[in-house]
């Protein structure tokens, strides 16, 4: 049993969670995950550690509702408790001082990169940040970003924050003026995809966090495989970062896609018993 200490709105249909874990949060590093479940009949659920502290035993994970279990996950109040809660998985981020990182955000990609970038900037990098959103009321954990950050450039879809249009836009026009090491790029795979090739043409090393189906996370099923470098990779145990030059990424978005015949299916279940 892990309980939620506390619960925000970050915007609609995105919650953030302080949970006790004291286990996990005396090991966790950047780049780590958990798997929760939240009742008899949930799903296993992938989330990043998005922040912990280990004085006062605790990790913060981000949820968007999007699905039957992650909105009834947003659903849980103060007090209540996840019945599982294994972690931490994965292999954390390599950091290290590089120089100028920048760290591109798409959507709920601020979660998991915020503890990479926490650490880059303690670590004595410069960071810049580079968020992107729909529109500006989904822009989340802006105050943190900009904590640990020299400067934070925003994109939304519809103009209605900073620049209109994508973070690659932005990605491309800070590489084009600012000697940059590396690029850490987390959002969906179709961003992450474009700011690799963007970074490509500027010859800059970028990291990216793949979040590939998964079921038991710790590499027995195999259902998280990626290639990448021509190999099959596992993001539960081998990632969930990689080396963005080197992943498949036309494979992993057919990947994404394979099952979601079924989610739209329990989307419609859930729907109908909240009208219940």
């Amino acid at each position: 049993m892990a309980k939620i200490l506390e619960k925000q709105e970050l915007a609609s249909n995105i919650q953030r969670f302080i949970v006790e874990a004291p286990q996990i949060a005396s090991k966790a590093q950047p780049g780590h995950f958990v798997i929760l479940r939240h009742s008899e009949k949930g799903e296993r659920i992938p989330l990043t550690i998005a922040d912990f502290h280990r004085e006062e035993g605790t990790i913060t994970l981000v949820c968007q509702g999007v699905g039957k279990s992650t909105k009834e996950i947003n659903r849980l109040q103060v007090g209540e408790e996840f019945i599982d809660l294994l972690g931490p998985l994965g292999t954390a981020y390599p950091v290290k001082k590089l120089g100028t990182v920048v760290c591109v955000a798409g959507g709920l990609g601020v979660a998991p990169l915020y503890p990479k970038a926490k650490a880059l900037a303690v670590a004595g990098n410069r960071i810049i940040t580079i968020i992107g959103a729909q529109r500006r009321d989904l822009l989340i954990m802006t105050g943190e970003m900009e904590a640990i950050s020299e400067q934070v450039l925003y994109a939304t879809d519809d103009g209605s924050f900073g620049h209109k249009g994508f973070v690659t836009d932005l990605l491309r026009q800070v590489l084009a003026e600012e000697k940059v090491d590396e690029v850490v790029a987390i959002g969906p795979v179709p961003m992450m995809a474009a700011a690799v090739k963007v970074s490509k043409e500027f010859s800059v090393p970028t990291m990216v966090s793949l979040n590939a189906l998964m079921i038991d996370g710790t590499g027995m099923c195999g259902g998280c495989r990626v290639t990448v470098g021509g190999e099959t990779k596992f993001c539960c145990v081998d990632g969930p970062t990689f080396d963005g030059y080197q992943v498949d990424f036309t494979e992993l978005m057919k990947r994404q896609r394979f099952y979601r015949k079924k989610e739209q299916e329990a989307e419609h279940r859930c729907r109908l018993e909240g009208a219940e």
